[in-house]
Parts: structure tokens; C-alpha cells; sequence
């Protein structure tokens, strides 16, 4: 499993920055997706995939451990489709 310091660390090697510049330029990426999909816009990353909202309508469910029905309430979920680069990279 990779985390962000992973990230960070490659990018900066990738680059030949600095680990504390790899890290803004990663965090600037993450916020600007992020405040993109917060605006209900789509992110698309050529090659990579696509990011974008969904909503979920509200609904029953049950409490698993009492069996007791709650009220789930409505949502917005953060989607991503793999592009074709993508998946052609993860599947050889």
C-alpha cells in the first residue's frame, strides 16, 4: 500500500524537488480536486480518470447489531472512473 508521504517521496525524486515542495505541489493537487467536486464539478485527468459527485437518495436501513431501522440520510459521494491508460497500465 502506498500513503501520501510515498507519494510525496516520488514525486520528488521524479522531479528533483525538494520533499517539502513535492508536498505542496501533492496537496495542491488533492485541494484542487476536491474544491472542484465540492462546486459539483467533474475533474477529468486525460489518460487517468475521472473524478465526480453522485447523490444518494435518502433511505432504511438496519442497525446490524439490534436490528432496529434507522433513517440513512441523503448524500453526495465522490466517484472515480479509471481511464483507459489506467486500466490498460493495471491490467498487463
Amino acid at each position: 500500500m502506498a500513503t501520501k508521504s510515498d507519494l510525496v517521496e516520488s514525486v520528488a525524486n521524479i522531479t528533483g524537488v525538494s520533499k517539502a515542495e513535492a508536498n505542496r505541489a501533492v496537496d495542491a493537487v488533492f485541494m484542487t480536486i476536491t474544491d472542484n467536486l465540492a462546486k459539483g464539478e467533474e475533474v477529468r485527468l486525460t489518460g487517468f480518470g475521472s473524478f465526480r459527485t453522485a447523490k444518494r437518495a435518502a433511505r432504511q436501513g438496519r442497525n446490524p447489531q439490534t436490528g432496529e431501522t434507522i433513517h440513512i440520510p441523503a448524500s453526495t459521494q465522490a466517484k472515480f472512473k479509471a481511464g483507459e491508460s489506467l486500466k490498460s497500465a493495471v491490467n498487463k
